[in-house]
């Protein structure tokens, strides 16, 4: 919670603490204290009070009203609240009535926005914070030394070093060395790329087995990582966002009702006397006027629509889908177009063996035979070996290990000679070997000199992926899109079992935004683009969608900042119930709006002709404005939707 925020929330406590207390003493307990100091004493004594909690609750309003006056740009939100308020106030002194209403009113405008705020400030904060794919330094060799410099001051055409675990700072050619390169971050691929001496590598990739030399072909402030991170900052300001109902409906019916109350009070009177002979009765027709104005005190529908998308809001996240913002659920519920990321967010973006086949011996021994010859490796695919053995790893029991770069390992494991890698290998020890039809990463085994079968390394889909697609197609979804930095084989078996309509693969980050602009172009009328997605370098396209939705347990800092709705658990089954949670929030937005609209404009007409009485315009206020609140609780449940 922020500072802003604190001092609102102890403002709020303090107003309607005072509140509360003067309820319980009376007008003729103010009375008492005439006879002491001075007629009327206790009148302007009870009005003292009540202004005091009336400021401490409202002054921020006021103010922002009388800046709106002095910057003539008079008919605002803040000048509807003030206007709205201040006429009960006034209207409380002439009858010597109840200021409670004004004081209410303002108290609960200010609830609904400290609620709204914290919701919003507490999930939205800096993108440019944790956007951990910049590099800070870059390694420069000097005098047989690494000096580690900004890469700003990083020249074309330099040498620059990159060791294990380190970021590739600069975008350039690999001049020595070799490596397994970790480009999840950036192209969303989810094996590493094997890179040698003439490769090309781009920046924000990890170095994560050797030592790279690598020549730089661009200047840092034209290498992919900061495209990225402009793409990101210029997709931010490009972001389609609903402006505020309020907002708008203050720009007519605000001067409407002035205006209006206006004429009332002063016109009427004239045209009484100046043109049918009466009298004016200006007493009347000002009481008549301040009843306009309260009756048009708009509370229904500055709380009740702030609450409704709160409840939605704190609905959806009872559920596990965090959304940063009222707005943002106006805009899900017209979604008609969903595009996907693949890896880690329909996938689960982890190796894991999918398969064993054409094997040998038992698929057990085949697999320990794997494991023990990659235990050396740090490489994820031994990793992923070493898990699905699930045993201890006996180090006495290998020996001779010789890894083959770019195609696997030979070692010998209890005296057998043993060779796990990619068909090359077998190709290098002319060993014959079977074709896989299975998709993924194929790691071919043989042992004693023997082909001895095949193991599939490959990512999992999630069990509710091939659910989500048709949960969105029922929630009437037109059309369901894939891309990914991907291998086209892979991304096309992916999409084809999820029944996806359309997939794009083997793109950048920058290739994503061109595909989500181009899809922005045709897409029809009022229908609403979603990107779903979980890496760092989905973020720019995450911006730059009507609605982005990140994947919270799993999902990069950045693409999370970057999203405007967060799936807590990464399940993608709940961006349908997202979406049935939005057109609830906004069927009962409209609801309360309609109810609040016709219930006001009929007792404004019947307080205009004298007929409405102060007992009408507390209902068509305070009534209304309780009707709107039930209503909008509504929002809260969603379990069954």
């Amino acid at each position: 919670m922020t500072r802003k925020q604190r001092v609102m929330m102890v403002r709020i406590l303090i107003s309607a603490g005072i509140l509360l207390a003067l309820q319980f003493v009376s007008a003729e307990m103010f009375d008492t204290v005439d006879s002491y100091i001075f007629p009327s004493a206790g009148r302007w004594l009870r009005f003292g009070c009540y202004l005091v909690d009336y400021l401490i609750i409202g002054y921020d309003i006021l103010r922002k009203a009388a800046k709106g006056i002095k910057n003539r740009q008079v008919f605002d939100e803040s000048f509807l609240m003030a206007v709205a308020t201040i006429g009960a106030m006034a209207l409380a002194i002439y009858e010597n009535g109840e200021y409670l209403e004004a004081i209410a009113v303002m108290l609960f405008y200010q609830i609904g926005e400290w609620f709204q705020g914290y919701a919003v400030g507490k999930s939205r904060r800096n993108i440019s914070n944790l956007m951990d794919i910049r590099p800070d330094y870059a390694n420069v060799e000097k005098n047989g030394k690494l000096e580690q410099v900004d890469p700003d001051e990083v020249g074309i055409g330099s040498v620059i070093v990159v060791q294990p675990g380190e970021k590739v700072p600069i975008d350039g050619m690999i001049v020595e060395g070799s490596s397994s390169l970790n480009t999840s971050a950036l192209t969303g691929e989810s094996l590493p790329r094997e890179a040698k001496a003439g490769d090309e590598v781009i920046s924000g990739c990890i170095s994560m087995t050797g030592v790279l030399k690598i020549q730089t072909t661009k200047e840092f402030g034209e290498s992919t990582v900061s495209k990225i991170l402009d793409l990101v900052e210029n997709a931010s300001s490009r972001k389609s966002k609903s402006e505020d109902f309020i907002s708008k409906f203050a720009k007519i019916y605000t001067p409407a009702v002035c205006y209006a109350a206006l004429a009332l009070a002063f016109l009427t009177p004239v045209i009484r006397m100046l043109f049918m002979g009466l009298s004016a009765d200006w007493g009347v027709w000002i009481y008549r006027a301040l009843t306009f104005l309260v009756i048009s005190c708009p509370c229904a529908l500055v709380i009740s629509i702030p609450l409704s998308f709160f409840a939605g809001i704190g609905g959806a996240s009872k559920e596990g889908v965090l959304v940063k913002g009222s707005n943002y659920l106006e805009i899900l519920s017209q979604t008609k177009y969903v595009v996907f990321d693949k890896t880690g967010t329909m996938t689960k973006g982890v190796f894991e063996v999918n398969g064993i086949h054409h094997s040998t011996i038992e698929n057990e021994k085949l697999l320990e035979y794997a494991a023990l010859a990659e235990s050396a490796s740090s490489h994820p695919i031994s990793k992923s070996l070493q898990r699905a053995y699930g045993k201890g790893i006996d180090r006495t029991r290998v020996s001779d290990i010789q890894e083959i770069s770019g195609n696997g390992v030979t070692a010998k494991v209890d005296g057998l000679e043993v060779a796990a890698g990619n068909d090359k290998l077998m190709k290098h020890l002319n060993i014959p070997y079977q074709d896989c039809h299975q998709t993924g990463t194929i790691i071919h085994m043989a042992v004693g000199g023997k082909y001895a079968g095949h193991i599939v390394i490959s990512d999992i889909i999630k069990p509710h992926s091939k659910a989500a697609i048709a949960e969105l197609k029922k929630a009437g979804v037109e059309k369901c899109v894939m891309l990914t930095g991907d291998a086209k084989k892979v991304a096309n078996q992916v999409a084809s079992s999820l029944g996806i309509d359309e997939v794009y693969s083997e793109l950048l980050p920058a290739d994503k935004v061109d595909k989500v602009e181009e899809l922005l172009r045709v897409k029809l009328g009022k229908a609403k683009l979603a990107f779903v997605g979980d890496g760092i370098n989905d973020a720019p396209v995450l911006s730059r969608a009507d609605i982005g939705i990140a994947m919270g347990a799993m999902g990069s800092d950045a693409a999370i900042e970057a999203a405007d709705i967060v799936l807590m658990d990464d399940d993608p089954i709940k961006i349908a119930k997202a979406i049935k949670i939005s057109r609830k929030c906004l069927r009962i937005v409209y609801q309360n709006i309609v109810m609040a609209l016709v219930v006001k404009f009929a007792c404004l007409a019947l307080g205009a002709v004298g007929i409405a009485n102060m007992y009408l315009a507390i209902f068509a206020d305070v009534g209304v404005m309780i009707l709107a609140v039930l209503n909008a609780i509504r929002c809260l449940f969603v379990k069954k939707l």
